[in-house]
């Protein structure tokens, strides 16, 4: 049956999934109440899925949406500004989604609109919070974003800027899609197959979680802590050869938010 509301939700296994319509943000001639209410539909719906009973049966949270709030193709699109809409939400940075899924330990969210693959660290304002240096998507401090929006539209794909920014992981221009497997509470695995190569998977990781919802975040103060509203530096990890350490001091420098 298709929902009647813009946003819906339902539960598969361990997993609780939400969909929901960027475009309100986008085409206010129908109205600013379109956005305000899917805001507070969500709200209400991720304050549900944290009941502890509900999040302990179904602990994974799993969002989906057309826009993307980051990515790094050479476009004017929304999510390449720093403060994107869908990011920050109607001036004055009002219903934005970024601080609600992080309020409420969304755990992965998937994204399209851009036609192409790409695979972000964990990021929250700008800032990777991986979970670790070896192990970047067990247990990541915030939520992790997949953006696979190629899956054959006729406009052909779309390029991506030459140097990757500091939170992309993984870029690839060809026509394909995601699969995603829940496999239990604690490991969700994705894959990313592409149609051009004849259905050679082109990407994959396992996202592990031991502890789900807000309180599994290693840095819960992040929504109090005074944010630098300034625009990225111009340093981008090249996808180059490196060594243990210089990975590692990257990381450290982009947890510290040094640049």
């Amino acid at each position: 049956r298709v929902p009647v509301l813009l946003p819906f939700s339902w539960d598969v296994g361990p997993a609780h999934l939400i969909a929901f319509s960027t475009e309100v943000y986008f085409y206010l001639e129908y109205g600013k109440q379109l956005v305000a209410k899917q805001f507070q539909w969500l709200e209400r719906d991720l304050q549900e899925a944290n009941q502890p009973a509900r999040r302990g049966e179904r602990p994974w949270i799993v969002t989906m949406g057309h826009r993307p709030m980051y990515c790094s193709n050479n476009d004017k699109d929304d999510c390449t500004q720093y403060e994107s809409t869908v990011r920050k939400g109607l001036k004055p940075n009002r219903y934005g989604l970024e601080d609600l899924f992080y309020k409420y330990g969304v755990d992965l969210t998937l994204w399209a609109h851009e036609h192409s693959y790409e695979r972000l660290w964990p990021v929250y304002d700008y800032k990777v919070y991986n979970g670790s240096t070896a192990a970047p998507y067990t247990n990541p401090s915030v939520p992790v974003h997949i953006i696979t929006g190629s899956a054959g539209c006729w406009e052909r794909l779309d390029p991506f800027i030459p140097d990757p920014r500091e939170w992309s992981a993984v870029r690839i221009e060809d026509y394909g899609y995601a699969r995603m497997q829940i496999v239990n509470k604690t490991h969700l695995w994705l894959e990313q197959v592409s149609d051009d190569q004849n259905g050679k998977v082109v990407d994959k990781i396992w996202l592990i979680k031991d502890r789900h919802g807000p309180r599994g975040w290693r840095y819960p103060s992040l929504l109090e802590a005074p944010r630098r509203h300034r625009r990225p530096s111009g340093f981008a990890c090249k996808l180059a050869p490196r060594s243990l350490a210089q990975i590692r001091s990257s990381f450290s420098r982009l947890r510290r938010g040094d640049t």
